[in-house]
């Protein structure tokens, strides 16, 4: 619910789809990291989806895993 209703348009419709389609299948520690994610900022959010160079290291896969499902870039944290 948290990824699909987060204040931002922008953000519902790339949050809601991966949330729905990718949470059950992500382990504990998957689970926490994106639970951490939807504490940030959604502008800081929108900022990492846009700009990729941007995204703090602990993020950077699970961005590039976002970005990916929502087709928006390819990978750039080398994973």
């Amino acid at each position: 619910m948290r990824a699909a209703r987060r204040g931002t348009k922008e953000m519902d419709l790339v949050l809601g789809p991966f949330a729905r389609d990718r949470l059950a299948a992500m382990d504990d520690a998957g689970l926490m990291l994106f639970d951490r994610l939807l504490e940030e900022n959604d502008n800081d959010l929108w900022l990492w989806v846009t700009r990729p160079e941007i995204v703090p290291p602990e993020y950077a896969a699970l961005m590039d895993d976002i970005r990916a499902h929502a087709g928006l870039s390819v990978p750039v944290s080398g994973n």
